[in-house]
């Protein structure tokens, strides 16, 4: 479905574009020019990840951080890699590389989400 580019969703996707890094949504609306309300930025991050412009991911602090498909395969149904986080600096990257695993037969994958903690290269 073909929607509409608005003052908002620009402003959402230059800040995702900007950082490089999955955010949260409290660090996207903390960066943004214009004034936004948060629950029209949540719509916007959610319709984004319907449209495969970015994927969320759960880390386990329990918060969803939004990141840019950048190099997701839009055939495939979900996306299958590793993320990042750093305790020290909270960023969180998507690493390169499919995540490998098996299953018994009767059951169908839907989504992976896998995130490593540690601290990143800039915070070693």
């Amino acid at each position: 479905m073909k929607r509409r580019n608005t003052p908002t969703t620009e402003a959402v996707l230059n800040v995702l574009k900007k950082t490089g890094k999955a955010m949260s949504q409290d660090a996207i609306e903390q960066k943004i020019e214009i004034e936004i309300n948060r629950a029209t930025i949540y719509r916007v991050l959610n319709r984004f990840c319907e449209d495969g412009i970015l994927h969320k991911v759960v880390a386990e602090d329990s918060k969803q951080y939004f990141a840019l498909c950048l190099e997701c395969d839009k055939n495939q149904e979900s996306i299958h890699h590793f993320h990042f986080r750093c305790i020290k600096c909270e960023t969180i990257e998507c690493l390169p590389g499919e995540v490998n695993f098996s299953i018994p037969d009767k059951y169908k994958v839907k989504n992976v989400n896998c995130v490593l903690t540690g601290t990143c290269d800039e915070c070693s």
